[in-house]
């Protein structure tokens, strides 16, 4: 049996399996039923390892077992494994998450938290600065960004970029504009979309063919910047620096007001 490695190399980081368990599970699944002696020729998997391969399929609800001899094994149906995989990732998530308020309640998060408070003191501010990468530790952080806003939020963009920020976090821009924050959104262009139209009261949307950048600056104190065109980079080489000092802020909010200024409004929004 000839399976392109491409194909396999997706099952195995989809299903979280290793090399051997997806060859056999995939020879198993073109037969239905099989030995484990006829699935190690089919998949090249070594004899010697096939019975400790299925034995770890059976226990992650891959194949059943049939009683009998020879002994065979069932291929179980990939929409039941899909279901019971959710099941299990949801049941395991919920499960840290209740561990993680258990934790924050804990007079051990109070201490962590005091150990960071004294921590930062001692920081000189022009060292508030770091460097993250891949697009969804950059999303994480800048997430964090926004929920602790407290005046303003001005984002440069770019049109993916756009419509990214806004599919991901208009539940928090629309709750930002609730709040009175001032969100300023500014774009090359801006195709109209369901997810922009969710949020055209919450922001004000400008675009500029001239003005090239991305990056998002918070009441005017902090600033995220990517430092590479999303069309020449893939999400997993994205990269941005963070820097909290107000003196360096600075520059890049008058760069973005005096861009701001001579644009008209895109039709989005009620801040002024």
């Amino acid at each position: 049996m000839i399976i392109k490695e491409e194909f396999l190399k997706k099952l195995r980081s989809a299903f979280d399996l290793n090399i051997y368990e997806v060859k056999i599970w995939t020879a198993l699944l073109s037969r239905g039923v099989a030995t484990a002696g006829e699935l190690s020729d089919m998949s090249n998997v070594p004899r010697s390892r096939s019975y400790d391969v299925l034995e770890s399929l059976e226990k992650k609800g891959f194949v059943i077992m049939k009683l009998g001899k020879p002994i065979t094994y069932i291929a179980v149906k990939p929409e039941e494994i899909l279901r019971r995989l959710k099941d299990s990732i949801q049941v395991d998530a919920e499960e840290r998450v209740k561990f993680l308020d258990t934790v924050q309640g804990d007079d051990i998060f109070s201490e962590l938290d005091l150990l960071y408070r004294q921590g930062i003191k001692k920081i000189d501010p022009a060292g508030l600065a770091g460097a993250l990468r891949g697009r969804d530790n950059i999303y994480s952080h800048l997430r964090s960004m926004l929920e602790r806003a407290e005046k303003s939020v001005t984002i440069a963009t770019t049109p993916n970029g756009l419509h990214r920020k806004v599919k991901r976090f208009k539940s928090l821009i629309n709750k930002l504009a609730e709040r009175g924050i001032k969100v300023r959104m500014l774009a090359p262009s801006a195709e109209q979309s369901k997810e922009l139209a969710e949020v055209r009261n919450s922001m004000q949307l400008r675009t500029s063919e001239n003005f090239k950048g991305r990056f998002v600056i918070l009441d005017e104190k902090e600033v995220l910047i990517m430092v590479t065109d999303d069309k020449d980079i893939h999400e997993d080489f994205d990269s941005a620096v963070w820097v909290n000092t107000p003196f360096f802020v600075k520059a890049f909010n008058e760069m973005f007001n005096a861009a701001w200024s001579t644009l008209k409004s895109n039709g989005n929004g009620n801040n002024k």
